[in-house]
This record gives structure tokens, sequence and C-alpha cells, in this order.
């Protein structure tokens, strides 16, 4: 079990008697990178909420053999930038410093540790020039680069990206993958997408969610596997040049 960071066991999840999550079973091990794809309304996001800890599931349990939704949580969260308030009056630098844990915050200033550390990452993201830059002026990818920086810098040994590619500008997004593929040797990642076609060769696994859970052992996903999984997503294929097929979607069940 040492090796376990969170079992979920038969999980379910329902939203005003709808089944939204059903039976969900997932082991998430130190150094996995899983790839959660699935339809929209399939329970993506519902199913990133349990393991946050921010819904409780009607039925199963969670077990944590790390710390979570508290203080000192070591689970990282990136959620999609647009849920941010841009008018929000704040700098970059202090943006990255609140992702610390809650009782550095009690702390009526940052301690040269601190401000070192977030600067550390704002370095290796390529973003230092912008340290003392309102949030709001930033554009969509320098800012999901912001957010990626606050939810490393309380060191987790897990993070969680929900569509880190939406707003990210094309320059970046190689990038992207390289820091995600870098910290995967000392963390478990989880990166839910609508496409991970042009990820296959970073992930590990990919995890099919639509109601209910299947996680695929490689990163490497037939149509006929996703159909038996019930998973009406975009067919991931390899080759020269990366490309999916887009299969025929069914909606009923």
């Amino acid at each position: 079990m040492n090796n376990i960071l969170i079992s979920i066991e038969n999980v379910s999840v329902i939203y005003d008697g709808v089944p939204v999550l059903e039976d969900v079973k997932m082991e998430i091990k130190r150094n996995d990178f899983i790839g959660i794809i699935g339809p929209n309304g399939g329970g993506k996001t519902t199913l990133v909420k349990v393991i946050l800890g921010l819904i409780r599931p009607e039925k199963g349990r969670i077990r944590y053999f790390i710390p979570h939704n508290t203080g000192h949580s070591k689970i990282g969260y990136l959620p999609q930038v647009h849920s941010f308030d841009k008018k929000f009056p704040v700098s970059v630098q202090d943006v990255i410093l609140s992702g610390l844990p809650e009782e550095r915050k009690l702390i009526s200033r940052h301690t040269k540790k601190d401000i070192k550390k977030a600067r550390e990452w704002m370095e290796k993201l390529g973003i230092s020039s912008l340290q003392n830059k309102a949030i709001g002026a930033l554009s969509g990818g320098e800012m999901q680069r912001v957010f990626l920086c606050r939810s490393l810098i309380s060191e987790p040994e897990m993070l969680i990206l929900d569509e880190p590619n939406t707003y990210v500008d094309n320059l970046f997004e190689r990038e992207l993958y390289e820091v995600l593929r870098k910290l995967n040797e000392r963390m478990a990642i989880l990166l839910v997408s609508h496409d991970v076609g042009t990820i296959t060769s970073y992930i590990k696994s990919i995890a099919c969610v639509n109601r209910h859970f299947h996680h695929h052992p490689s990163n490497i996903i037939t149509e006929k596997q996703l159909a038996s999984y019930n998973c009406p997503i975009q067919i991931i294929t390899h080759g020269d040049v990366p490309h999916t097929v887009l299969g025929k979607h069914d909606h009923e069940h």
C-alpha cells in the first residue's frame, strides 16, 4: 500500500436523483500519469471533485495515504483558467504564493524562502518577467503558467490538471507537457482532457469516464476498446504524424 496515494472504492455520486458516477474503482499510485477522457457530462469533473474532497459520494469510500483537503494538502490542482476573476487586483507573484499551505498564509509577510521558491517556479516556466504584473493583464497562456506555478509551490505528491491546454498558446503547449513529464518523475499526475491525442507520448495510461469508469493500462487505445468501455471520444492513434480518427458517437446508455 505504500505505493498507493489514493484508493477509490465503489464510489457512486448522484445529482438530483440522476447517477453521475457509478461504482467507480480506482487506485492512484506514485508516478502514475493518467489521461482522463470522456464526453461532456460523463462525470470527469465530478470525479476530480470527489478526489479533491469537494463532493461526498452517495456510496463507497475514498482512502487517502497523503494529506488532503487540509491546510497542508499534498494534492496540487490546476483548474480551468476561465474560472478566475481577472479583475481581482493581485500580482502574479502573490497568486503563486497563495498556493502555499494554509498555515503559511497566516504569516503576515512571506519569508525569503517562500519568495525564492515562487521565483524558482516562475523561472522554470519562463514567466519571471511577469512577477509584478497584474494577473488580469495576462494572456490565457501566461495565466495558465502562473496557475501551474501556484499548484506546484506547495510541493504536492499528486497534481490534477483540468483541461490545461484550453488556453495554452501553441508555443507553450509542448513546453507544458515537457514540464509535466519531468514533474511525473516525482509526483503522480491526472490530466483531464477531451482529446489526449496530442500527449499520448507523455501519459502512461488512459481512463475513460462516462458515468462508469474504465482504466486502460496503456497510452494506446483502440476504437473497439473504447466501444466496450461505452466511452464516445476521439480515437487515439500513433504514427509518424500524430492524428486522431473520429468514430461514431453513441450517447444512448
